[in-house]
């Protein structure tokens, strides 16, 4: 199947010039949505790993199905405030201005290895302050895993070391 058909591409969203990935499209086909998964399991099956992690809100999306098929652990990483248990952060940067995650501090145990999760790798803030999160626990990133990635932002730089892959890329 091919999944970059099943991505809606929006012109001049958010702002003039950018052409949005809408994943939407693809998360309403029932059949779509079951390959990607099936696609990230397949890629994992050989793989040892521990918890599946997906920072907010579309790795969770991802995530999830993914880490009921594994038959693992998910462990959200969020926006401040949203985690009710005491937490560690990690601030980023974006195009405008900059960005904070959180992960309770009880969520990943030493040495145990995770798989992120997210939607779309574009220059790469976002998962690389997650993996920070993910080794300031004391975790070990077993692999990154995109639905789409932007190859033309270079997110992929900021990874080098860790194990990245993208179902589909633009």
């Amino acid at each position: 199947m091919d999944l970059k058909e099943k991505i809606r591409v929006i012109p001049d969203f958010p702002e003039k010039g950018i052409r949005f990935k809408d994943i939407t499209t693809l998360l309403k086909d029932a059949d779509a949505f079951r390959y990607a998964i099936d696609q990230f399991a397949k890629d994992l099956q050989d793989k040892e790993f521990d918890l599946i992690v997906g920072p907010e809100s579309r790795g969770f999306i991802i995530g999830t199905p993914l880490a009921y098929a594994m038959k693992k652990g998910f462990v959200p990483v969020r926006k401040p405030g949203k985690l009710p248990g005491e937490t560690i952060r990690s601030e980023y940067k974006l195009e405008y201005g900059s960005d904070i995650l959180e992960i309770h501090k009880d969520a990943i145990q030493p040495g145990q290895k995770v798989v992120i999760a997210d939607d779309l790798l574009a220059t790469g803030g976002t998962i690389l302050s997650t993996i920070k999160l993910v080794e300031e626990l004391g975790g070990e990133v077993a692999g990154v895993l995109f639905l789409i990635e932007l190859t033309y932002l270079n997110g992929r730089e900021l990874l080098k070391g860790y194990d990245v892959k993208a179902l589909i890329q633009y």
